[in-house]
């Protein structure tokens, strides 16, 4: 829902903000006053396209902001575009330059114009003379009919992407045939080298340090004769010493009972320092040169750096991919039966999709009759009696959204063959086309403020009057029970149906045109629509008759 529209150095706007509320916002003013201007601007900050020509002159850009409640559908489109919201609210901005160069800015975050046309169908519609609308589009069609029909087709989606998928690994079977066979020559290639190694997991490591002492047995020899001398074969060793120490503490406990705990504590030590001898004279015990050991590590080490170069940095790397050699060797010695396999699940998926899909379509043909009857109804009371509708479900390539081509087609005289919605050549008649789906496919419960969108329908009375200027106004209303609705318009009858209501006017402030926009109290409004049927002046027949039209409309 539009909370706030900010228009700054925009066509004949100098400066207008103005808040926005749920029901309906009804836009009144004299012709070229400004208001269609309003709803130009409104439709940039939905992704439209941007002229340097609405640029006022004498100003270097012209910029334009809403604030929005944060719509619940877009929620996760926002966190995708990395854009924080704050108490609920949503800025969206854009900058029209005088070059021609626009930006825009969604949170304060820069974005490009496509986010906010990804964002616009969460935030509403503009359904104006001259505009072209996502509401005409086919999968919005589609996905309108599937919502008044309550049309789920989640079950029929899930299946197209399963029979896509196993599509999908049968062509890649097809394409790598080929391929696949020259590869598992070299895979068997590559198996057999590698367990003619015979390798095992950590072998590289233990022989790189086999090599490491074999290579260095004198220097080995000789720092661990000196580490066992210095514990414990030299007279002054630390075992030696040691020992003194242990014998001088306890001649020290027999006379100080408190020393006794000190031969305690050296113990440990002492201890420590013989196994440490201990091992080490076992270890100069085993040490050794052996130069035919030597040649055999060195060539082993060679015949595994031969394998890392191919397969891994480690023994274990290499013996990882020797197990995925042997998986893709087993899958291709399996392939046919697979094959089968596969092909038996995309004609099962295949069959699955097609009754799915063919309920789908039903569905929807039942549903499309009884909204070309609902719309047809809604028409003729809007001064559109023989126009005939046609929610057409015909054969299409099957996809996720099922096998059908859905399109609103339209004749609005009699005689003439029904045509889509987008060759409608009246704006008018079109407006109120869309009215008219809107008001057949709009829930009637309430809606709080996250879910409520922005439906604009710029002039949606043109061509009409009297009791159909009524209709257009009772719908209007109706449709702003679940939806926010701005509507501009030149009707009494309309505007009196009003939750709220804005006058549009343009005046001169030092020699330059500038637009204004102020928002409605009751006795103003009665004036407004006073004007609206009598002109500039305003008779008391003519606010008589606006007090009724205000009654009538609440």
């Amino acid at each position: 829902m539009l909370a706030e529209l900010l228009v700054e150095n925009y066509a004949v706007i100098e400066r207008i903000r103005v808040r926005f509320h749920p029901g309906l916002n009804v836009l009144t003013g004299e012709t070229g006053s400004g208001k269609s201007i309003v709803v130009d601007a409104l439709a940039l900050l939905f992704g439209g396209r941007a002229s340097a020509e609405m640029v006022r002159s004498d100003f270097p850009k012209a910029r334009i902001s809403g604030i929005f409640d944060v719509p619940a559908g877009a929620r996760k489109l926002l966190e995708d575009s990395g854009i924080e919201t704050e108490d609920g609210e949503l800025l969206i901005e854009r900058e029209i330059a005088s070059s021609g160069k626009s930006r825009a800015f969604v949170g304060s975050r820069p974005v490009t114009v496509a986010v906010l046309r990804d964002l616009a169908p969460y935030l509403g519609d503009i359904h104006g003379q001259h505009d072209q609308q996502l509401l005409f589009s086919a999968d919005a069609q589609r996905v309108m009919l599937d919502a008044f029909g309550h049309i789920d087709s989640s079950e029929t989606a899930a299946l197209y992407r399963a029979w896509r998928k196993a599509c999908g690994e049968l062509e890649n079977l097809d394409r790598s045939q080929q391929e696949r066979l020259r590869l598992a020559d070299l895979w068997a290639f590559q198996r057999s080298e590698i367990e003619a190694a015979n390798l095992h997991p950590g072998e590289d490591v233990e022989l790189e340090n086999e090599r490491r002492v074999l290579n260095n047995v004198g220097k080995l020899q000789q720092s661990a004769d000196a580490a066992y001398s210095a514990l414990y074969d030299s007279p002054q060793s630390v075992s030696a010493q040691l020992k003194v120490a242990s014998r001088k503490l306890e001649e020290l406990s027999k006379i100080d009972d408190t020393a006794a705990a000190l031969v305690e504590t050296l113990k440990p030590a002492s201890i420590a320092v013989d196994e440490v001898s201990y091992t080490l004279r076992d270890y100069l015990s085993r040490l050794e040169a052996d130069p035919a050991r030597l040649d055999e590590v060195e060539s082993r080490l060679a015949n595994i750096d031969k394998l890392k170069r191919k397969y891994g940095a480690t023994a274990a790397d290499i013996l990882a991919f020797l197990d995925q050699v042997r998986g893709q060797l087993a899958n291709s010695e399996d392939e046919s039966e697979y094959r089968a396999r596969l092909e038996k699940e995309r004609d099962r998926l295949a069959a699955d999709y097609a009754k799915s899909a063919a309920a789908l379509t039903q569905a929807r043909r039942d549903a499309g009759r009884e909204l070309s009857r609902r719309v047809e109804a809604e028409l003729g009371s809007l001064a559109m009696a023989k126009t005939k509708f046609e929610a057409a479900v015909n054969p299409a390539a099957w996809t996720a959204a099922g096998a059908d081509a859905i399109g609103f087609l339209i004749s609005p005289n009699p005689g003439e063959e029904p045509k889509p919605l987008d060759r409608i050549a009246s704006g008018g008649e079109l407006s109120r086309v869309a009215l008219a789906l809107k008001t057949c496919t709009a829930s009637d419960s309430p809606a709080d403020a996250a879910s409520l969108r922005t439906l604009v329908f710029d002039e949606v009375d043109a061509g009409v009057g009297g009791g159909a200027a009524e209709a257009v106004g009772r719908r209007l209303k109706r449709l702003a029970g679940s939806n926010q609705v701005l509507s501009v318009t030149h009707l009494p009858q309309i505007a009196g149906f009003a939750d709220h209501h804005y006058r549009v006017s343009k005046g001169e402030t030092k020699g330059r045109t500038v637009a204004s926009i102020e928002e409605l109290d009751v006795q103003d409004r009665a004036k407004e629509i006073g004007r609206m049927i009598s002109g500039e002046r305003v008779t008391p027949e003519a606010l008589k008759h606006a007090e009724q039209l205000l009654k009538l409309g609440r």
